[in-house]
């Protein structure tokens, strides 16, 4: 028999998003969550040793003699959502811009200003590193309190090439403390510094011959990512920053047409990036070449709501076209401040009109994918992480709603975060800073 040290039992719902593990769903695969009714799974040592309904729980699993029996009849169990879109590591705070923007002020005008990313730029190159992490560590708590188990982390508040070095070494010792997994992305091309605004090309080639080849060399990240728009980096620009990238192990993602439709899906298609985000103005022609390409569109509708753009990438057309669609937060400082991978899905539902089973799929196998963590996360398959979920809920489609607390009470958190994925600490016994999270 198999032994476990974490058993779930009796789920109303199981939604494991089990199936093709090629590549990452499209089209109408998007709606199968691979669902057990009356479900149950095992763990051992923070990895799933199995997954069945409770009926043959008894006969398949022996529990040891430590082992946590979660009771979760009448409750969905799913796996942990997966943001792939975070800026996470910053100083400073930017509030007074969500007042400018209801008054009328454009991204591009509060930029101009003073404001926007190079604001927070100026604060992060003054922080200290145990200031960046604390701001961050406080963050990553509050994404694993709303059922987000592995987070995607940029870098690109620095701009020159000590603070972004300091914000990847922030990023790994997060990662390496957990109990979330954080994957370093370095952006380095996120703007265009205020000391190099006359001169972009010095600062391109700053990021070329001097960041990159250090990131690399230290191996502080996975990805390489840059902002492709409209007064920030060109088309010709972003390409030749993402070949250099490429060159030295980095997969490339691009921030592209978020505020124009300048052709960055085409580009992302065209390099075969591993994903194209934000979208808001892709073209038709670039949502077939990502398709074609097997590009991931990364759908972010918290920032367009944050900004009030009236606009939201076309998920249902890009679905159609047979584009792997994920979503994020892209909890930021200034356009989008929210860590809230919840909210996301709701309104991936109600503005992007996404089917619920779509957006749960885009939140976590598929997001997933987008960081390379397809093998590890993102489903409730045996061999990959412990991340789960048990929402109370008696089904994927009633997890956003409220639910009676105790005494009577209203409670607005219906998901309840079980991460053992500690196990990647030496010391086993360690797991207890993750025990926090585990409840019935």
């Amino acid at each position: 028999m198999i032994q476990a040290d974490l058993i779930i039992e009796g789920a109303a719902e199981l939604v494991t998003l089990r199936g093709n593990s090629s590549r990452p769903r499209r089209g109408d695969e998007m709606r199968d969550l691979g669902i057990t009714r009356q479900g149950a799974l095992a763990a051992r040592r923070g990895k799933i040793v199995w997954v069945g309904p409770t009926a043959d729980l008894l006969t398949s699993v022996r529990p040891m003699a430590f082992s946590k029996l979660l009771d979760a009849y009448g409750k969905t169990v799913m796996p942990g959502l997966v943001d792939p879109h975070t800026h996470l590591v910053f100083a400073g705070t930017r509030e007074n811009e969500f007042g400018m923007r209801i008054q009328g002020k454009t991204y591009l005008q509060i930029a101009a200003a003073g404001g926007g990313i190079n604001a927070t730029v100026a604060a992060t190159r003054k922080a200290s590193t145990q200031e960046l992490k604390a701001a961050a560590r406080k963050s990553l708590d509050r994404m694993l309190v709303l059922g987000t188990t592995t987070v995607e982390a940029k870098g690109g508040y620095g701009l020159d090439v000590e603070t972004e070095l300091k914000m990847l070494e922030v990023i790994g010792e997060l990662n390496e403390e957990g109990p979330a997994t954080v994957i370093p992305t370095f952006m380095g091309a996120h703007e265009i510094p205020p000391e190099l605004r006359q001169n972009p090309e010095a600062y391109v080639d700053l990021v070329i011959t001097r960041m990159l080849p250090e990131v690399a060399a230290r191996k502080l990240a996975r990805f390489c990512d840059i902002f492709c728009e409209t007064g920030v980096f060109s088309v010709e620009q972003s390409e030749r920053v993402l070949f250099a990238a490429a060159g030295l192990g980095l997969e490339p993602r691009v921030h592209a047409d978020e505020l124009t439709d300048l052709g960055a899906a085409t580009l992302a298609a065209r390099i075969k990036a591993r994903t194209a985000d934000h979208l808001l103005f892709a073209n038709d022609d670039g949502i077939r070449q990502m398709a074609a390409a097997g590009v991931i569109a990364v759908l972010l509708p918290g920032t367009p709501y944050f900004l009030h753009m009236q606009r939201y990438a076309r998920a249902r057309d890009m679905i159609a076209a047979g584009v792997p669609v994920a979503l994020a937060t892209d909890f930021n400082p200034g356009s989008c401040m929210t860590e809230s991978l919840p909210l996301i899905l709701n309104l991936a539902c109600t503005q992007m009109r996404m089917l619920p089973a779509e957006a749960i799929t885009a939140a976590t196998i598929n997001a997933a994918w987008a960081i390379g963590e397809e093998d590890c996360a993102g489903s409730l398959e045996v061999g990959k992480q412990a991340d789960i979920l048990v929402l109370d809920a008696p089904n994927h489609g009633d997890g956003g709603q409220e639910r009676q607390g105790r005494g009577g009470g209203r409670t607005a958190r219906p998901l309840t975060p079980v991460n053992w994925s500690t196990c990647r600490v030496v010391d086993w016994q360690r797991r207890a800073k993750s025990s926090d999270y585990l409840t019935n």
